[in-house]
């Protein structure tokens, strides 16, 4: 793994992104978006995980974390691992999926050209970690940047609007993942 993808500070404040292999837009359907929010909501609870803000897009997923305690890398390996995992069962045992064959088609090929995998790799291998500063600019700069990814991409015409985001709880609303305030 490349240096420049690591997590330095065990106190930082990171943004960071992970995306599905090969960009493919898996999170089309909730039911596979809510296996991520229901495994951040883990990691909060259990593995000391601070999510500041968040977004699950088509085929990525943006995130403001730190940690209470123990290693982000380590966090972030258990949950793409949970995920990635997770996710492909319920591809492969939902009857409506009319992707399955070529999706896990995909993921299959992706994971026969590492050697990390035993069958499927799911998720891209980095999660581009970037420390940001304490400045309250730089991560209120960040989230308005993750808050606005669904209306970029046309999803809705306000941030808040997004139900797989973050954007709802800063609009006053609650959430389906419990973040902390930045």
């Amino acid at each position: 793994m490349s240096r420049k993808y690591k997590f330095y500070k065990p106190d930082g404040v990171y943004f960071v992104s992970f995306a599905t292999v090969n960009w493919i837009d898996v999170f089309t359907r909730r039911v596979y978006k809510d296996i991520v929010v229901e495994s951040l909501n883990y990691c909060i609870q259990e593995k000391c995980l601070i999510v500041y803000a968040w977004v699950i897009m088509s085929n990525h997923v943006h995130l403001v974390i730190a940690s209470k305690a123990g290693a982000l890398e380590d966090v972030m390996r258990d949950l793409k691992r949970h995920t990635s995992k997770a996710i492909l069962k319920e591809i492969e045992d939902n009857p409506q999926e009319s992707r399955k064959e070529w999706m896990l088609w995909m993921f299959r090929r992706a994971g026969e050209k590492n050697c990390n995998n035993s069958k499927y790799q799911f998720w891209q291998q980095h999660n581009q970690p970037e420390e940001l500063g304490r400045e309250a600019y730089d991560i209120d700069r960040t989230i308005a940047y993750i808050h606005e990814n669904p209306v970029r991409d046309g999803f809705v015409d306000r941030a808040e609007e997004y139900p797989y985001s973050s954007a709802v709880d800063f609009a006053g609303g609650i959430g389906r993942v419990n973040i902390e305030p930045a």
